[in-house]
């Protein structure tokens, strides 16, 4: 793979993950600066050429919006530089919950944040682990959707935990949590069961009761889901299941969002372990309960084979 004719940029919520991939890729990091001004307002220069580049822009789009508006303006600078092609690789892709009309006039925000990548001048879009899958139909462009387990996976796999049972935090997560079974099961050879919380949720981020449908008495407990946000509905499902005899309990997450008081959370919780990727930039010291997989490699496998025109979808499977 020439390296010559891609550079890789990144966004304040993407620089420390868009260097793991340039060590992987075996290319230099590209200089983008922000600049601020006094009232908030900011803009986005390349302070080298891009010119007839596939220029990657690395930017996970977490609130707060100033995320999202960096990309947009990265995009669009690097378009008005002349890049042949300019790919967003948005590693938590923000708003995603946001994904459907379930009530009266209310917005459908994954759709406008894909509209408004598409009008900025994205050619392609990189993403992990999307909320829902239907959101790579809201674009017009090619997207490449990754999946966290690549990474996460084989970690749960190395523990060699006896009694291994994989539990979704809901109903709706359950198709996700039983594909992270299977993957499991390939990796350690023998059959992983999985159960399934039912959970009341009166409101945005809280959790009024929780209760598990299956056995997990005397079981090593693994709750998959994609975002750990609040950290409500982790750490009530680990009391419950505590409390129903359970051995062990971890959570495993693609996207640590973490916010308000999740870190205080975990660290009373009963849960073990929290473990999540790095596509939100984490201080693995904020929580002794943490631990993080890079994503580097299985982006960099991605970029690789954009580069190459050979298949995505060989490794990265679910």
């Amino acid at each position: 793979m020439e390296n010559n004719r891609f550079k890789i940029f990144a966004g304040s919520k993407g620089q420390d993950l868009a260097k793991r991939i340039c060590e992987e890729l075996g290319c230099q990091f590209g200089n983008v600066r922000v600049d601020r001004f006094s009232d908030g307002e900011f803009c986005a220069y390349f302070e080298e050429s891009v010119r007839g580049q596939s220029v990657y822009l690395v930017q996970s789009t977490c609130p707060s919006s100033d995320n999202l508006m960096e990309l947009l303006l990265m995009i669009d600078a690097a378009k008005r530089a002349s890049a042949s092609k300019v790919i967003a690789v948005i590693p938590y892709f923000g708003w995603a919950r946001q994904d459907r009309k379930d009530k009266p006039r209310v917005s459908i925000g994954a759709k406008l944040v894909a509209n408004m990548l598409q009008t900025a001048g994205a050619d392609r879009v990189i993403t992990v682990d999307l909320h829902a899958d239907q959101i790579q139909g809201f674009f017009d462009i090619p997207v490449d959707h990754i999946y966290g387990s690549n990474v996460l996976a084989p970690y749960i796999a190395g523990l060699n935990l006896k009694k291994l049972i994989v539990a979704s935090p809901d109903v709706g997560g359950s198709k996700r949590a039983s594909n992270f079974a299977k993957k499991l099961h390939i990796l350690t050879d023998r059959e992983v069961p999985m159960v399934i919380c039912y959970k009341n949720r009166p409101d945005f981020n809280k959790v009024s009761e929780i209760r598990v449908l299956g056995d997990i008495y005397g079981k090593d407990v693994v709750i998959f889901d994609d975002i750990a946000d609040t950290a409500g509905t982790l750490c009530k499902a680990a009391e419950v299941m505590k409390e129903g005899g359970a051995k062990s309990i971890r959570a495993v997450v693609t996207h640590g969002v973490l916010s308000g008081n999740a870190i205080q959370r975990i660290e009373e919780s009963a849960l073990e372990e929290l473990i999540c990727t790095d596509s939100l930039p984490i201080d693995p010291s904020c929580c002794s309960k943490l631990h993080i997989e890079s994503l580097a490699i299985p982006i960099a496998h991605t970029i690789r084979a954009i580069q190459n025109h050979t298949s995505i979808s060989e490794t990265n499977i679910r």
